[in-house]
């Protein structure tokens, strides 16, 4: 990738894996591993937070430039992965390398167990949403696979912008991320650099509905733009017939806070009132809330 590219997500924390993927520990594996809290994911799926692996194999191209997004997405690269693609094995194998060198130094961390330093060492749950769009990578049914293989489970999280990928993978658990209510809305906050993308996304949005897995629709919530218009999602989550609706709000972090205002940042109890209207509207139910990482969880 550009060197202009890399030397931001260096910077910022980010292991360059091969010419595409990267990855990053996630705030809550930290937190997980020095203070013993969890993340929502924990909470709500039953994963052991401490042994997740965070990455993406596309981290410079995505077809969105999200005013949320916490990433730098000023920089990115394009739709297509335009550097010579790397094998999914190989992605793997080095992927779980960058994550141990990564963690190295938490040896000598007194906070931290050794025993939980040894489980970290080896992590049985991969997400892959770091950055970009996973589903880029033409090999990303493969690459799950590979994953799979290795004893992992798969949280996925595409932005739909690739139907023919939604309609293949076959992750733990799917995620798609939903963040306008109409096209208008669409266009406003995830700021495509393509023309057709919210048709891509009502086709995603079908084909999702179809899947035989564990699928989750995620509304990312942002004060001023999508927060206030519950009632306008209900339509969309009609044809999406998730096993679950995650409701999250915005938070002012990252490259975010230089298109955003921390205004723009909703409170929990905002977004607990939104999940709320929800399940008025969709007749999904709460089942669970982390008010720590501003989330609410709904099942039918």
């Amino acid at each position: 990738m550009k060197e202009e590219v890399r030397k931001i997500l260096e910077k910022h924390r980010y292991k360059i894996v091969g010419n595409h993927s990267a990855v990053k520990l996630c705030h809550w594996l930290r937190e997980s591993l020095r203070r013993k809290r969890s993340c929502y994911k924990s909470k709500f799926y039953g994963i052991a937070t401490h042994r997740c692996l965070q990455m993406t194999p596309s981290v410079a191209w995505c077809q969105h430039r999200c005013l949320f997004c916490w990433r730098p997405v000023e920089y990115t690269l394009g739709e297509k992965i335009d550097v010579p693609l790397d094998e999914p094995e190989f992605i793997v194998e080095n992927s779980i390398r960058s994550q141990r060198e990564l963690l190295s130094g938490y040896w000598g961390d007194a906070r931290v167990s050794k025993k939980e330093m040894e489980e970290a060492y080896n992590p049985k749950h991969v997400a892959i949403s770091l950055a970009g769009e996973p589903t880029n990578y033409p090999y990303i049914e493969e690459l799950i696979e590979a994953y799979h293989k290795r004893g992992f489970t798969s949280f996925l999280v595409s932005n739909g912008m690739n139907p023919e990928k939604i309609a293949k993978v076959k992750p733990s658990q799917l995620y798609l991320s939903l963040i306008g209510y109409d096209e208008k809305s669409y266009l406003k906050i995830c700021r495509p650099i393509i023309k057709d993308g919210w048709k891509r996304f009502l086709e995603s949005l079908e084909i999702f509905g179809t899947r035989k897995l564990r699928r989750v629709i995620r509304i990312t919530l942002v004060k001023g733009y999508n927060l206030e218009h519950a009632k306008k999602f209900a339509k969309l989550i009609e044809i999406a017939s998730p096993t679950f609706i995650e409701t999250k709000g915005y938070v002012h972090v990252g490259f975010s806070r230089l298109r955003l205002k921390r205004e723009n940042m909703p409170t929990f109890q905002e977004v607990f009132k939104f999940a709320k209207i929800l399940e008025e509207e969709t007749g999904y139910k709460i089942k669970d809330k982390c008010e720590e990482s501003k989330v609410v969880l709904l099942e039918r």
